[in-house]
C-alpha cells in the first residue's frame, strides 16, 4: 500500500476496526462476571464505579490480563503492559501470584467475557457467523514476533462457542494493535511518562488527568514535561504544541501500518463488519459493560474523525 491516499485509507479503515472492537473486547476489564471470577479466587471487588460500569480492581487486572503470557513475573507483565509504572504493577502481580495461578485466572478471565457477552448480546447476535468468518481471516494474517500479549492469546485454545472465539479474536487484534503501538512510540524515542502526558493532549483531555491513573509520581511527570519541552513537542507550561500533535500523530500512523495485513484481509468486506459490530458495541455500552466514552470517542468529537485515539481508556488501556 503506497500513496498518501492510500495510508489515509489504511488509518482510516484501521482506527476503525480499533474502534467498533473496542466495547466488545474490552468490555472484559469491566464485566461483572470477570469481577466475580476474581473474588472466588481471593481478589478484591471492584472498587469503583465510572457512570454505573463497574471498574476493575488493580491486582485482579495486572494479574489476569497478564495470564494470558503465563505465569510470568511482574516485571515482565509491567513491559509488557509498557504505560504503567512498575512500582504499582510489580507487588500487584507478585501479591496476585499468591492467589492463583495463570492457567487458573486465564479460564475466570474468558469465561467472565464470554457471560457477559452472552447475558448482553445473546448466545448468537445477528451477525455473529460473518463476523467470525471476518475476523478469522484478519487474526490469520498476524504475526507474533515483538508482540508479547498477542503472542501469549496465540497460544492459548480457543473458547468452545462461536461467541466466545468471536471475543477471542477480537482481542488478539486488541492486543495486537496495542503491541505494535507500544513498538511505534518506543521506535519514536518516546518513554512511557511521555507517551502518556503527549497522548492525553492529543486527544484533547487536561494535562496530566488520564496519565495519573498510571501510576507515576509528580516528579516523574515534571522530568517528562521538561524531556518534551526540551524536544520542542510542549510549548513552555507543558502546553502541546503543532510539533508534538505531528509527532503524536506519526506515532498513531506507524501503529496503523502495522495492521496492514489485517486490514487487506478484511479487504472490501470493512463496511459490512462495521455495520455489524458497531449494534454490539451499542448494546454493551447500553448494559453498563463498557464505558460510555474514551479516546477513540474524545478523539472523534475533538477532530470529527476515526482517525485518531487509540485502542481503549481506563485502567484497561493498551498503548498509553
Amino acid at each position: 500500500m503506497t500513496g498518501a491516499t492510500s495510508i489515509e485509507q489504511l488509518s482510516t479503515t484501521a482506527r476503525k476496526l480499533g474502534s467498533v472492537l473496542e466495547p466488545v473486547t474490552g468490555q472484559v476489564y469491566f464485566s461483572p462476571e470477570c469481577h466475580a471470577n476474581y473474588v472466588a479466587l481471593g481478589f478484591n471487588p471492584s472498587a469503583a464505579e465510572a457512570n454505573g460500569v463497574a471498574l476493575p480492581d488493580g491486582p485482579a487486572y495486572f494479574t489476569s490480563r497478564g495470564s494470558v503470557m503465563g505465569q510470568v513475573p511482574g516485571e515482565v507483565v509491567s513491559a509488557a503492559f509498557a504505560v504503567f509504572s512498575p512500582k504499582a504493577v510489580v507487588p500487584a502481580v507478585t501479591m496476585g501470584w499468591t492467589l492463583t495461578d495463570a492457567a487458573t485466572i486465564c479460564q475466570a478471565r474468558d469465561d467472565g467475557a464470554i457471560g457477559q457477552l452472552r447475558r448482553i448480546l445473546g448466545d448468537e447476535p445477528e451477525g455473529i457467523d460473518r463476523v467470525h468468518e471476518i475476523l478469522s481471516r484478519a487474526v490469520a494474517t498476524l504475526r507474533p514476533e515483538g508482540r508479547p500479549l498477542y503472542a501469549g492469546l496465540r497460544s492459548l485454545a480457543m473458547p468452545d462457542s462461536k461467541l466466545g472465539q468471536v471475543w477471542r479474536l477480537g482481542d488478539m487484534l486488541r492486543e495486537y494493535r496495542g503491541d505494535s503501538h507500544t513498538g511505534s512510540w518506543i521506535a519514536a524515542g518516546f518513554d512511557a511518562t511521555e507517551i502518556g502526558l503527549i497522548s492525553e493532549q492529543y486527544w484533547g483531555l487536561p494535562a496530566r488527568s488520564y496519565s495519573r491513573t498510571r501510576a507515576w509520581t509528580n516528579d516523574e511527570f515534571d522530568a517528562a514535561q521538561a524531556r518534551l519541552e526540551a524536544r520542542g513537542l510542549f510549548d513552555e507550561g507543558g502546553v502541546l504544541n503543532a510539533d508534538g500533535l505531528a509527532a503524536r500523530e506519526a506515532v498513531e500512523v506507524a501503529t496503523d501500518r502495522q495492521m496492514a495485513n489485517a486490514i487487506a484481509a478484511i479487504g472490501d468486506d470493512a463496511a459490512e463488519l462495521f455495520r455489524l459490530l458497531e449494534p454490539w458495541g451499542s448494546a454493551i455500552r447500553a448494559g453498563r459493560g463498557y464505558l460510555t466514552s474514551g479516546p477513540h470517542d474524545l478523539a472523534k468529537e475533538r477532530t470529527g474523525t476515526e482517525r485518531t485515539g487509540t485502542e481503549a481508556t481506563g485502567t484497561e488501556t493498551t498503548g498509553d
